[in-house]
């Protein structure tokens, strides 16, 4: 894994920033633009309500199908991804990329209204920019389309109204299955299953989120034939050599992060503006864009591919979540050190230290210790080793070429100095660490998952095999639903 150090003067103090410029004469498309602002929604969503990377995914898919069915109405052979009830395509003579850019536009803003009823003024805004008019014939094509993926999804299994049955009141995207931690937050009764951790917010609140979306597996997938079509075995068990030692790597390497690896740890928690890992791929894809230079054609049918791969992995990843209901890091190190004292981080700026098992937390704000849901498979692997896969099958290679710049600890170590934030193993950081960010290579698309996954090991969020698993379960994903984009890209199906 590859890093460079950099001026902080060229970097600026942004929490992320492409380093690599675009090509001269590159152009975005008006989809790469598109694909923009529906991340912006989901971005003000989540700054809304908190992060939900389940339903970010979802709202994310459904506006990359929005773009890509408006777009299909106006080829001459692609299937759109939601077809029923069918829309006559435009004739020939109406084939025109500013048509299909109106339908694209109209069809995004049917789609995100629905999910954002709440960012009405800023939706209306942002299409009224960029021109449009609901009497347009183009317009009104794609508002249908938008509206079928509506009508499609509206019973998808995700709740998005609150309204399933089961559901215990109107909560939107509210379980309806009933689930209930085995174990309580102050008690352990299974050694191998979720305990809800204790988060303290900024105003010393203390609160125990729930397990988020356990009904997602119910979710209506778009190319997997059963959420549970890839299921992975069971994690390691409780008192297996294999679990200790890698409740021990967790430990060792949250330990003695050095700043390349701080940077790691942030880099799938990418801070301002995040939208989780299908917001992440996505700019990935837009960065493939700018790298290929792509026309609508092309930018139309990337975003939609990786939205959907995104979307099947997650339900596949909250399957496994859920039929193995597995525990996090944070409860195995009270369970094996109960009494004990271990090697850990001690907080913002304070560096590492002795510190009893029990007071042991992940490299992570004690806002957010831990994401509030079972550990196997790790969501970021599985998302990431689908999303990689896809981009290697619709590119033809593995090569990605780009380059991830953060500071390193700022996400985690808000108002510590960088030198303390740098430190390693209580020692404070001295000569560039002081004074430079890390910019972190990514030459693959599979190294690009790898890392990923990697990162939420080396933060404690995750044991080894919840990320060995969760990537090898997205490359399953992305072969399926590589398959099913490729064929409604050729007009077949399947």
């Amino acid at each position: 894994m590859r890093a460079l150090s950099l001026s902080c003067a060229l970097i600026a103090s942004a929490a992320f920033a492409q380093t690599k410029a675009p090509p001269p004469d590159w152009k975005p498309s008006v989809a790469y633009e598109l694909i923009d602002f529906a991340l912006e929604a989901t971005a003000r969503e989540i700054e809304r309500v908190g992060a939900r990377p389940t339903i970010n995914s979802r709202e994310l898919f459904l506006a990359a199908a929005a773009m890509y069915d408006a777009w299909s109405l106006y080829d001459a052979k692609a299937n759109a991804s939601h077809a029923t009830p069918a829309i006559p395509r435009a004739v020939a003579a109406l084939r025109t990329d500013a048509n299909r850019h109106k339908a694209m536009l109209s069809a995004l803003r049917t789609v995100l209204l629905d999910l954002y009823p709440t960012q009405k003024d800023f939706i209306e805004g942002e299409c009224n920019k960029r021109g449009f008019s609901a009497k347009g014939a183009a317009e009104q094509l794609g508002a249908k389309a938008g509206q079928r993926i509506i009508d499609a999804r509206r019973r998808d299994g995700a709740n998005q109204l609150g309204d399933e049955r089961g559901s215990k009141d109107a909560t939107a995207y509210g379980d309806y299955t009933f689930y209930a931690p085995v174990n309580g937050p102050d008690k352990v009764i299974d050694h191998d299953r979720w305990q809800p951790i204790p988060f303290t917010l900024d105003d010393g609140k203390v609160i125990r989120p729930g397990f988020l979306t356990p009904h997602w597996y119910r979710v209506q997938t778009f190319a997997l034939k059963s959420a549970d079509q890839f299921r992975p075995g069971p994690p390691p068990k409780y008192g297996s050599e294999q679990l200790k030692k890698e409740v021990d790597e967790v430990l060792k390497l949250n330990a003695s992060l050095t700043p390349e690896q701080k940077a790691t740890v942030e880099f799938m928690r990418d801070g301002p503006r995040s939208t989780g890992q299908s917001g992440h791929w996505l700019r990935f894809a837009q960065a493939v864009s700018r790298r290929d230079k792509h026309s609508l054609e092309k930018d139309v049918k990337l975003f939609f591919a990786v939205a959907a791969s995104c979307f099947d992995a997650f339900i596949a990843a909250w399957d496994t979540k859920r039929a193995y209901d597995s525990v996090r890091p944070w409860t195995l190190v009270r369970l094996y050190y109960a009494g004990k004292k271990v090697r850990g981080w001690l907080g913002p700026g304070l560096g590492v230290g002795e510190v009893p098992a029990e007071k042991w937390a992940p490299y992570s704000p004690a806002s957010f210790v831990t994401p509030p849901f079972p550990g196997y498979v790790s969501g970021h692997s599985t998302v990431s080793g689908a999303a990689a896969k896809t981009l290697a099958l619709f590119t033809g290679s593995d090569r990605f070429e780009d380059e991830d710049a953060r500071r390193a600890g700022s996400l985690t170590e808000k108002g510590a100095s960088h030198a303390l934030m740098m430190s390693v193993d209580g020692k404070k950081a001295s000569g560039d660490e002081k004074a430079c960010d890390v910019v972190l290579g990514l030459p693959t698309f599979s190294a690009t998952a790898e890392m990923a996954g990697w990162s939420r090991v080396l933060g404690g969020y995750h044991i080894q095999s919840d990320n060995l698993a969760g990537l090898a379960l997205g490359k399953q994903v992305a072969d399926v639903a590589w398959a099913k984009s490729a064929a409604l890209f050729d007009g077949k199906s399947e």
